[in-house]
């Protein structure tokens, strides 16, 4: 898959931010610099039960994004979300709105370069799914917020408006064709 930035200035509110290029029909990721937020909504020609098992069930999570284990259920669960050659990241259920919405925080700053060993509140993002019925299936946006509280906030959102594309192009290709990623 091939990524390519694009600088956009945004009129109405006068900031800049990144969109990041999808190889499926959808939107690439949209970084908005000022509000220190990644934003992509994606169209998933799949039921909103579907995506929510996809977005919401460890099992299910990770056959498209990285291996989850939570200890719990619902918001206040807590565990680690684990990319191969990158390591296991502390992980929680912030809230749990069935089939409409959920919300993790996470300690993905790749700006730093290391891993904390527990989840650390102070440096957290949060990541939002929230889901929309449409007549051909699920619209779902993400909206990652708090790189304000991250090491280098212009470095991490970038990295991340590139790993929303890259891992919900993998989502919808899991939900409308079947296909695995690659581990």
């Amino acid at each position: 898959m091939k990524l390519h930035e694009t600088s956009v200035e945004a009129s109405a509110h006068h900031t800049k931010g990144t969109i990041m290029e999808s190889m499926t029909k959808n939107e690439a990721s949209v970084v908005d610099d000022a509000a220190f937020t990644v934003r992509r909504t994606i169209r998933i020609a799949a039921p909103i039960e579907k995506v929510w098992a996809a977005v919401t069930e460890p099992a299910h999570i990770s056959r498209w994004f990285g291996r989850v284990t939570l200890d719990g259920a619902g918001a206040g669960a807590v565990g680690t979300m684990t990319f191969d050659e990158y390591g296991a990241i502390p992980l929680r259920v912030e809230a749990l709105h069935e089939p409409r919405m959920v919300s993790y925080r996470w300690n993905n700053d790749d700006a730093l370069g290391a891993l904390p060993d527990a989840f650390d509140e102070t440096r957290a993002t949060t990541f939002t799914f929230t889901l929309e019925p449409t007549a051909e299936g699920t619209q779902l946006t993400v909206v990652e917020t708090g790189f304000d509280l991250t090491s280098d906030p212009a470095a991490n959102m970038a990295s991340h408006a590139e790993g929303w594309t890259l891992e919900l192009d993998k989502l919808v290709a899991l939900l409308e064709v079947g296909l695995e990623p690659d581990a």
